[in-house]
């Protein structure tokens, strides 16, 4: 045997080597495949009945949230008519200017009136 065939030897040993080695890496990845699709799987199991309760809680919540809105809705709408309703009361020449003047001319009328009847 010479140098020829001891580095052909060598070349197939090598060669075993190296086909081990990626046998071994190609086993351990479908396992590790394996175990990811039996993960995924219960987690999708898992995950179906949590969904339908999430579903069902949120459709609960949003009952009352409605109310609230329209409750709300409400409420904005007397605001607003409550604020129209001041505005155009303490508008220039509305009542409230007239009511004053009228308030404040019998004060007058009053202090005037003491006034001379003190005088004489």
């Amino acid at each position: 045997m010479g140098p020829g065939g001891i580095a052909t030897i060598i070349a197939a040993s090598s060669l075993l080597v190296i086909a081990i080695a990626i046998s071994y890496a190609v086993v351990r990845f479908g396992r590790l495949i394996d175990e990811a699709k039996v993960s995924l799987k219960t987690m999708t199991d898992d995950a179906s009945p949590l969904i339908e309760e999430v579903t069902t809680t949120v459709t609960l919540v949003n009952g009352p949230l409605r109310s609230l809105n329209r409750i709300t809705k409400n409420a904005e709408e007397v605001t607003a008519k409550a604020t129209d309703v001041a505005s155009s009361f303490l508008d220039k020449g509305g009542p409230a200017v007239k009511a004053l003047g009228m308030i404040l001319s019998a004060a007058q009328m009053k202090k005037s009136h003491s006034r001379k009847k003190r005088a004489e």
